[in-house]
């Protein structure tokens, strides 16, 4: 995504892309600040899409939702033992617990949503302590978090929700393996619930095609579309009339963070400076 936004900003007004589609809201609203995407006023994408769930002003839409999860050890872990993003900082947690780098998109909004609801002071004492709490120095993508619980490296880890669904189905026998190994915890569910992020897409500022770009955008984000997209990727469709997939259901309803998903870009900066101060690699 990054290289697709540099890209982006590159070609200018030569830019043959009519859509920018990624994942994270963050991401989108990044390009947006870029002033890579324009204002979309269409009442389709409105009726489809709920408002938290999409730029305020039109700029980008999200197309499906992941929840940023606890994923534990069946083993190890009686699930009673979870509550919290918050808690995962307790002592009773120390060198059990397993994350990617600071790096990556999913933990900067995670960080930006916990910024939100706890303001940063907290927030930097919560990524403190998870710090403090680290199995192993952050590595790898969220399959690997997983795959490290497995083969007992740590207790828990977060991981986006999709990533399971895509290891259960896989044709990899040692990833199936390692997703059996693990059990789907919600956290946060007695208080602000459990935070979610987007794929999601929006039309860019030069487009060439700009009302073919809106009508795909309101095709993906029909009740049918969403319902085929969301079983292909392991995703929560976005449209609240869309049923979930069976794999989806069988975890359970959840509460979601009820934020404007704008929020996790207008606090990134934040949470990237407080990933450095607390030495997140």
């Amino acid at each position: 995504a990054d290289q697709l936004i540099e890209r982006l900003q590159i070609e200018g007004k030569n830019s043959p892309a009519d859509l920018l589609i990624t994942v994270d809201a963050g991401r989108l609203h990044r390009a947006k600040e870029k002033g890579l995407l324009q204002a979309i006023d269409a009442e389709k994408l409105k009726s489809n899409i709920p408002g938290r769930l999409r730029d305020p002003e039109g700029f980008w839409f999200g197309l499906t939702k992941r929840a940023r999860i606890i994923v534990y050890s069946r083993e190890r872990v009686n699930p009673e033992q979870l509550s919290t993003y918050e808690a995962l900082a307790d002592e009773r947690w120390k060198g059990k617990i397993l994350v990617r780098s600071s790096g990556n998109i999913y933990n900067q909004s995670l960080l930006a949503s916990i910024i939100v609801a706890n303001g940063k002071v907290a927030s930097r004492e919560w990524a403190k302590g998870l710090v403090a709490n680290l199995a192993r120095n952050p590595k790898g993508n969220d399959r690997d978090q997983v795959k490290a619980i497995a083969a007992g490296i740590g207790d828990a880890a977060l991981v986006n929700s999709y990533y399971v669904g895509r290891m259960m189905n896989s044709g990899d026998a040692a990833e199936k393996t390692a997703a059996e190994k693990v059990g789907v915890f919600f956290p946060n569910q007695e208080g602000r619930g459990t935070h979610i992020n987007v794929s999601g897409a929006g039309v860019t500022a030069n487009a060439k095609h700009k009302e073919n770009a809106i009508k795909l955008l309101e095709f993906l984000s029909s009740v049918e579309v969403q319902e085929q997209f969301a079983s292909a990727n392991y995703e929560y469709p976005v449209n609240p009339k869309a049923k979930n997939s069976a794999l989806l259901d069988s975890w359970g309803a959840f509460k979601a963070d009820n934020i404007n998903l704008t929020a996790l870009g207008v606090n990134n900066s934040d949470a990237v400076k407080i990933f450095d101060e607390v030495g997140w690699k």
